[in-house]
């Protein structure tokens, strides 16, 4: 039971390994002057309502005091994935006979069949052996 349950637990944090190490994502950061407005990690940031559109249109030529930051990390792209074929001659070898014999170890035995398992002996009357006083040495 302690085995299965660490089989169990190894594959499930394997399986997170590899879905946290391809995963990537943005951070969105939305500053006005210099303060922190608002942070978006799966959709889009909220601004503070001083949009650049606004600012254009009236044609003023000051520096516009907000500003986004996108900070982006990113995953592993490329996984590795080996075939049997990529494998040396010796080395396929190798692994061809450990799983073999791997398989074959948990064979389990053939039942033995006892054909007079059902039957009980027969009563014994007297002992050959006392009454004869025979005896093997």
């Amino acid at each position: 039971m302690i085995k299965a349950f660490l089989h169990k637990t190894f594959s499930v944090t394997l399986a997170c390994l590899v879905l946290f190490s391809t995963l990537s994502f943005t951070v969105e950061k939305h500053y006005c002057g210099d303060n922190l407005v608002d942070v978006a990690i799966f959709s889009k940031v909220d601004n503070c309502g001083m949009d650049m559109e606004s600012v254009a249109a009236f044609n003023l030529e000051k520096k516009h005091c907000c500003k986004d930051e996108i900070e982006v990390v990113k995953g592993q792209d490329e996984l590795t994935k080996t075939s049997f074929e990529d494998l040396q001659f010796d080395q396929q070898q190798f692994l061809s006979s450990y799983i073999y014999t791997y398989i074959n170890l948990f064979e389990g035995l053939p039942e033995m069949v006892i054909p007079h398992k059902d039957y009980s002996p027969p009563n014994l009357v007297a002992d050959i052996q006392v009454l004869d006083q025979v005896f093997i040495i």
